[in-house]
């Protein structure tokens, strides 16, 4: 059962992220869900073996996220400020999960 609910999570949580990205908007309804189903995600998902690709990918992309894509609207406008909105919400929504699993695996190194 954790795994449908994890799994459905994750999914909502990547199409809300994509659509409130494109969408550019300010919604706290949106803000609160994905980071919600960002928590969710990293309770449910992530078991142990997957902790340390899965932290690797959420830093590489929130790294990625930090680029300043707004160099792009001086040839491509508004896609600088589109994909600066989307890597936002794309953090908004990894950032809890990893937040999560590295937790989750702080304790458990402390258990061992």
């Amino acid at each position: 059962m954790h795994h449908k609910v994890g799994h459905y999570a994750f999914v909502g949580g990547v199409l809300i992220a994509i659509i409130a990205g494109l969408l550019q908007t300010t919604s706290i309804f949106f803000a609160f869900s994905i980071l919600l189903l960002g928590v969710v995600v990293g309770f449910l998902n992530i078991s142990t073996k997957e902790v340390m690709p899965f932290l690797v990918a959420a830093v590489a992309l929130l790294v990625a996220g930090s680029a300043d894509f707004q160099i792009l609207n001086i040839m491509f406008n508004p896609l600088g400020t589109v994909l600066t909105s989307l890597f936002s919400f794309i953090k908004l929504f990894v950032a809890p999960a990893a937040l999560v699993v590295s937790l989750k695996a702080i304790v458990n190194l402390a258990r061992n």
